[in-house]
């Protein structure tokens, strides 16, 4: 039996299916809500994951000031050090943030809303991410083997995070837009 809905492993420049009816191009039979819906919980899926990581960031802040190498440390490297417990807080609070807004719009008709103010969250969230990841490589580099491997290793790992979690999805959402206006779709067009 044929499916018609989501095509795992389709190209992503393959027309849709004979059966897929106009209006729902990428395969999908669903409502404007239940794409909402769809949204909204893909986002939940990535809030864990991200969740994971700035927890065990934001863990391993926590603990530095308690070890015994923390008195070693020189001023510039503690005012790094504070630098990156303030933006880990921050990050975290940006990645529970979407939660918050969900109590707060909870039965107000306000899904739209809801998932579009996630999105932005979560963008600007993975923005103070890539930044703790680099400023931790850039503390622990500074630490072990001086400030000059230091910038180096963090402006590595940044430009890394920038290119993985920023300008390659560009690079594809924009593809993808290219190919779903070339055949008239909607594909491509599931950004909250």
């Amino acid at each position: 039996m044929e499916r018609s809905t989501p095509r795992h492993g389709a190209p992503p420049d393959a027309p849709p299916p004979p059966d897929v009816p106009p209006g729902s191009a990428d395969g999908r039979h669903e409502t404007p809500l239940e794409r909402l819906d769809r949204n909204w919980t893909e986002i939940l899926q990535e809030l864990r994951v991200t969740q994971t990581g700035i927890q065990i960031l934001t863990g391993f802040l926590l603990t530095v000031p308690f070890q015994s190498r923390f008195a070693d440390l020189t001023a510039d490297q503690r005012q790094i050090y504070l630098i990156l417990v303030v933006m880990a807080a921050v990050t975290t609070g940006l990645m529970v943030a979407p939660v918050s807004l969900h109590r707060w719009l909870f039965r107000q008709h306000a899904k739209s809303t809801l998932v579009s103010g996630a999105d932005a969250l979560m963008r600007l969230a993975l923005v103070f991410f890539s930044m703790v990841v680099s400023g931790v490589v850039l503390l622990v580099f500074d630490v072990v083997v001086g400030r000059t491997t230091a910038l180096v290793a963090s402006g590595s790992v940044l430009t890394f995070l920038v290119l993985l979690w920023f300008v390659m999805p560009m690079v594809m959402a924009h593809r993808a837009r290219q190919g779903s206006g070339a055949q008239g779709s909607t594909r491509g067009t599931d950004r909250p």
